[in-house]
């Protein structure tokens, strides 16, 4: 592993996590879809009482924010940002994303939201890490 990195490991290794969330994310939607008789490409429109509207919305969100993730993190990485920080940050917001995914599977939204604004705390704390490493 290359020097400059080795301060990162937790953060790394929340990209792992995650990559792990978003496989088990896309599998459950689509079994949820071949057990709802989904026809593929079509949107889905069933809303939150049905799980497969769940799932595929939990999938969908977790897609979202994922490039602003790995493009933040990677920023503090490359910029040399406060490593205590950033792992923080970058392992908070993966726990955050995995009680969103379950919040949503089980459809208690009051969790799913605050999981949801953790998350995205989480990424604003990282734009001021890679913003901070930038200016410093």
């Amino acid at each position: 592993m290359a020097e400059f990195v080795v301060p990162y490991h937790p953060t790394l290794a929340a990209y792992a996590v995650l990559g792990v969330l978003v496989l088990v994310q896309v599998s459950v939607a689509d079994v949820a879809g071949i057990g709802a008789r989904h026809v593929p490409g079509m949107p889905v429109t069933t809303g939150h009482g049905d799980f497969f509207f769940r799932a595929t919305r939990a999938y969908a969100n977790t897609n979202e924010s994922l490039a602003t993730f790995v493009l933040l993190t990677l920023a503090a990485i490359l910029l040399g940002a406060n490593a205590a920080w950033t792992n923080r940050l970058a392992v908070v917001f993966v726990a955050s994303r995995a009680v969103h995914m379950l919040a949503y599977y089980t459809d208690l939204r009051t969790l799913r939201s605050t999981a949801f604004g953790v998350g995205l705390l989480c990424l604003i704390g990282l734009a001021v890490c890679a913003g901070a490493a930038a200016l410093g």
